[in-house]
């Protein structure tokens, strides 16, 4: 009960301080501000919404970004671990690697635009793929990190219980050492990834998507409908982030919490 009452009292204070945000806010935007092209309040955004909603294009957008950014993260994914896991283990593959990537890793995303239109064209993978650099080098680095940092004495007893071959060592003893630190790295490219999206789909990677409709709005001077895609951003995001460490906290990492899985 103590927990639960607990919980309740978060929860009300989390919608009391949303309420009262929204209240200041139409309250600057009325009597402040007086200018909805500077500053729209909340009703002129809440009357947005419901009416991009009603009209399915929000729906589509957000379908569609949602798609970049699985191809984005899917991609990093699939290459930012293995390549991490084969420098932080293998010292000759670090040595080839890294003077490669540390070429790469600063160059900002942004500026592999002109190239995602040139090999994909205006397609979700041109987008896909500028989420994609922004989101790899953090999971590989958090990657590489993990693997590196096992400690010592769980690849001796690792030995000791019959993992003699290296590939039994990463499987059993150096991947499970090296998840949180793997866990960290695909949330923070998440976040990274996520921002990466709206600024590929501002630049014209895409015809269609959140990022794409802001500037789009922008220009047509409708500024309730750049403040309804601003906020369906930072909720989606939001959204993402809560069930990646609900979903990696209940399955990967229980062990962490005294449970046993």
């Amino acid at each position: 009960m103590r927990w639960l009452s607990h919980t309740m009292r978060g929860r009300f204070l989390g919608g009391a301080s949303l309420v009262a945000a929204a209240v200041i806010w139409q309250i600057v935007a009325d009597f402040v501000v007086r200018n909805p092209f500077i500053l729209p309040s909340f009703t002129d955004v809440a009357s947005a919404f419901f009416g991009l909603l009603g009209s399915g294009i929000l729906i589509q957008d957000l379908t569609t970004s949602l798609i970049h950014f699985a191809i984005g993260i899917g991609a990093a994914f699939l290459v930012g671990v293995p390549i991490g896991m084969a420098m932080g283990w293998f010292p000759d593959a670090n040595t080839v690697a890294d003077p490669i990537i540390e070429v790469i890793r600063p160059i900002p995303p942004l500026a592999w635009i002109p190239f995602a239109i040139v090999w994909f064209g205006l397609t979700p993978q041109s987008a896909g793929f500028v989420i994609f650099v922004g989101a790899v080098f953090p999971i590989l680095i958090s990657t590489f990190a993990g693997f590196r940092n096992v400690p010592k004495v769980f690849v001796e007893a690792g030995k000791v219980l019959g993992c003699t071959r290296s590939r039994d060592l990463i499987r059993y003893v150096a991947l499970p050492a090296a998840t949180p630190s793997i866990v960290s790295g695909i949330r923070i490219a998440m976040g990274v990834g996520w921002m990466c999206l709206v600024a590929a789909e501002m630049f014209g990677v895409s015809r269609f998507g959140l990022g794409q409709k802001i500037w789009w709005y922008y220009y047509l001077h409708q500024m309730p409908n750049v403040v309804v895609y601003m906020l369906v951003l930072g909720f989606i995001g939001l959204l993402l982030d809560r069930l990646f460490r609900h979903y990696v906290g209940n399955m990967l990492l229980k062990w962490q919490s005294g449970e046993v899985v």
